[in-house]
């Protein structure tokens, strides 16, 4: 029976940066090789998992937020005032609605509307589920073109419908272009948001493929929800009886219907063809050398490389020589009794 000696210890690693602690795996022996003599100077380090210490803040502030704007609406929902009775009237201003109007302990539905609550009604008649519908369908093109480009990690988040809602704002702008006052103003302020967001998606560990699918199908279902009749139109339908008007022969100007048009065949066709792409398995990165970069550009001080790191490293007396797995990038190191941690950043780095 074999035994295991210090130097074929096998770390794996998840490298993050400004951390300090190591948690060790479970140890595996590496395969044997047959006709082959073992060094006993090669160590082979994988990944080592480094876990910075950090306070949880993201859902405490939720909590917080939520809780707040809780006392907030019982605070404008006043039962005691608007209310024959009330739950828990000892609570005063904030006591509940009774449980015939609300059972889950909570504000009337009147005070929910002053606060920013949908009425259904509004929704429907005013036609304001057309933006639920470019958020939704955005949020599918998002994730189609993030699965077609990443496919080696999960990608979660509301970001690519989010900014169809943005890619809408604009394409609402340009096929209504002749009803806004300050239209150019209106348009720069609308591109130089949607630039600045955009650019923060060539960060590492952001998804930008999804903003940029979202954006896409948001822009394309603008033209065809959000294209608004012209005002001369208007006015001569809903005009009172005996007073005249310019008569004007057409509810849409041309350029309107042919966006329309036009986006609404590049939509379909472009959901067709990539969910077609996707079921087949195809990675647009090998069709595409340098679409990566539209998702992150590496830096010095990241790295877009999302793969394990792996490095091979050799001891002769207090020289080690470090070879990446990953492309074969070989250097050597003059250090005297280095820690694990200390190789796996100079693997790291060697591997960048």
């Amino acid at each position: 029976m074999a035994m295991m000696t210090p130097q074929d210890i096998q770390i794996r690693v998840h490298s993050r940066r400004g951390s300090n602690m190591i948690h060790p795996v479970s140890l595996e022996s590496p395969q044997a090789q047959p006709a082959a003599t073992p060094n006993p100077n090669v160590v082979i380090f994988r990944e080592v998992k480094h876990f910075k210490k950090w306070f949880p803040w993201l859902i405490p502030s939720f909590v917080i937020a939520n809780t707040v704007m809780f006392v907030i609406t019982m605070y404008v929902n006043n039962c005691p005032k608007n209310s024959i009775s009330c739950a828990a009237r000892f609570l005063g201003r904030f006591s509940f609605q009774p449980f015939s109007e609300n059972p889950l302990l909570g504000p009337s539905s009147s005070a929910l509307e002053k606060m920013g609550a949908l009425d259904v009604g509004k929704v429907v008649h005013k036609h304001e589920v057309r933006i639920g519908l470019i958020y939704l369908i955005s949020g599918v093109g998002g994730s189609l073109l993030s699965a077609l480009f990443i496919q080696t990690n999960i990608s979660v988040g509301a970001s690519g419908a989010l900014f169809g809602l943005l890619g809408g704002m604009l394409s609402e702008l340009i096929t209504n272009w002749s009803i806004y006052v300050n239209k150019v103003a209106a348009f720069l302020t609308l591109v130089l948001i949607i630039a600045i967001n955009l650019a923060v998606g060539i960060l590492p560990h952001v998804d930008n493929f999804a903003h940029i699918g979202g954006f896409l199908s948001g822009f394309l279902l603008g033209f065809v929800f959000l294209i608004r009749p012209q005002f001369g139109w208007v006015t001569q339908r809903y005009a009172s009886p005996g007073y005249s008007s310019t008569p004007s022969s057409r509810k849409f100007k041309a350029y309107q219907c042919i966006l329309w048009l036009v986006s609404l065949i590049l939509l379909i066709f472009g959901i067709t063809v990539g969910m077609v792409t996707l079921l087949r398995g195809v990675n647009l990165n090998d069709r595409c050398s340098w679409c990566h970069y539209l998702s992150c550009v590496p830096t010095s001080r990241w790295s877009c490389n999302t793969q394990p790191v792996s490095c091979q490293a050799e001891q002769t007396g207090s020289r080690y020589t470090l070879t990446c797995s990953n492309s074969s990038k070989s250097r050597t190191y003059s250090l005297l009794n280095p820690t694990a941690t200390q190789i796996q950043g100079l693997c790291a780095q060697l591997c960048r």
